[in-house]
C-alpha cells in the first residue's frame, strides 16, 4: 500500500511555519513528512531559506511523524563528515524514525563557498564517497579516511541512534540510479517515469522502498491557484541542466520570465478545488509502484489545504489504494 506523506518546502516557509505544518500534515492523516535543504530558494517570491536540521529537531518533538530530507547535497556546502553528524543527531529527535535523503545538488545552494561546481559524474563520484564515509562514521568507530575527494582524521561520532538512519537517494538517469542501486537503500524520484523505478528494483534487489513528490496548489478558486503556482513557482516548468548549474535565485528569475508562461506550470501542477484533478496527479505515482508519495501545497493557506486533503483527496487515494 502507498503510503502519502506532506513535503514541507524550506524555500516558501520559515522555520516556526514548517513546524506548524508539520503538525497539520499529522492532524490531517499524513503519514511522513519530506523536507527540502537548501541555502537559497529558487526565485525571490518564494523567500525563505532555514537551516534544515534546526527544523527537524523541532519537527521531533512537535510531531510522531517520520522525516526524510529531501534532499541534502552531502558534497560540497557541508562536509559529509558534519551530515553524518546531523543525521545521526536528527535520528534521536524525530520520534517517528529518520531517513538522510541525499542528492548531487545544485549550484544554487552549494556554490557559496566558493569551490567550484563540478560536472556531473564528479558529483556522482564525491556523493558515492560521501554516502561510504556517513556510514563508515555511523559505525561508532574511530575514522581515518583519505580518499578521492574528503580527508576525515580520526574523527568518531558518539552520540548515535541505535539503529542507522536509511540512505535513500535522489537519481536522475542511468548512471545515478546505478549508483543508488549500489549505494542507498531507497530511490527518490520526482516524477512516476516507471524506467528508473524498474532500474532501481532489478539492480538492488526487491523491497527497497521508492519515494517520490509532488506540487499542488489548492485554493477555493482555479485562477487564483495557478497564479499563485506561477509566481511562486514557475521552476515548475523547467527541465534539463539549468536546474543543477545556475547560481542565483535572479538566474532562475530570468529564465523562468524569458520561457515559463503561467499555463505551462498548471500543466505540471494541479491547480484549484477539484480533488478529482488532484488524485489524478497522484495517480500516476501509485500506479508506478512508488511507496511513498510526498505532496506540497504551493502559498500560505496550508490551513485550507490540509482541511481539502483531510476530507476530500486523501481518502479517495486510499479507496484507490484498496480497490
Amino acid at each position: 500500500m502507498t503510503r502519502f506523506g506532506y513535503f514541507l518546502a524550506t524555500e516558501e516557509h520559515g522555520p516556526r511555519d514548517l513546524v506548524e505544518q508539520a503538525r497539520g500534515a499529522e492532524y490531517a492523516g499524513f503519514e511522513g513528512l519530506w523536507i527540502s535543504d537548501h541555502f537559497h530558494p529558487w526565485v525571490d517570491a518564494q523567500g525563505e531559506s532555514p537551516f534544515v536540521w534546526s527544523v527537524i529537531g523541532a519537527i521531533g518533538e512537535a510531531t510522531d511523524l517520520p522525516v526524510t530530507t529531501a534532499v541534502t547535497c552531502p558534497t560540497t556546502r557541508v562536509h559529509p563528515a558534519v551530515i553524518a553528524q546531523a543525521a545521526a543527531t536528527s535520528a534521536l529527535l524525530v520520534r517517528g524514525g529518520f531517513t538522510l535523503g541525499v542528492g548531487t545538488g545544485e549550484a544554487l545552494n552549494e556554490h557559496v563557498l566558493g569551490q567550484p561546481w563540478p560536472p556531473a559524474s564528479v558529483r556522482l563520484s564525491m556523493l558515492e564517497e560521501a554516502i561510504g564515509l556517513i556510514r563508515d562514521l555511523w559505525s561508532g568507530k574511530v575514522v581515518t579516511h583519505r580518499g578521492e575527494h574528503y580527508t576525515v582524521d580520526t574523527a568518531r561520532l558518539y552520540t548515535l541512534p541505535e539503529h542507522a538512519p536509511g540512505i535513500h537517494m535522489s537519481a536522475f538517469g542511468p548512471k545515478a540510479v546505478d549508483l543508488a542501486a549500489r549505494a542507498a537503500d531507497g530511490l527518490i524520484v520526482l516524477s512516476p517515469d516507471t524506467e528508473p523505478i524498474e532500474a532501481f528494483r532489478s539492480h538492488g534487489g526487491p523491497g527497497r522502498p521508492v519515494q517520490a513528490g509532488l506540487k499542488v496548489c489548492w485554493s477555493t478558486d482555479a485562477d487564483t491557484a495557478r497564479r499563485i503556482a506561477y509566481d511562486r513557482w514557475p521552476t515548475e516548468a523547467l527541465a534539463g541542466e539549468s536546474l543543477q548549474v545556475l547560481p542565483q535565485p535572479k538566474h532562475f528569475e530570468e529564465l523562468t520570465e524569458a520561457l515559463v508562461t503561467p499555463e505551462m506550470v498548471a500543466e505540471k501542477v494541479p491547480c484549484g478545488p477539484d480533488p478529482e484533478a488532484h488524485v489524478a496527479a497522484i495517480r500516476p505515482f501509485v500506479e508506478a509502484g512508488v511507496d511513498e508519495v510526498y505532496i506540497n501545497q504551493i502559498g500560505d493557506d496550508q490551513e485550507g489545504f490540509f482541511e481539502f486533503y483531510s476530507n476530500e483527496v486523501l481518502p479517495r487515494l486510499r479507496r484507490l489504494e484498496r480497490a
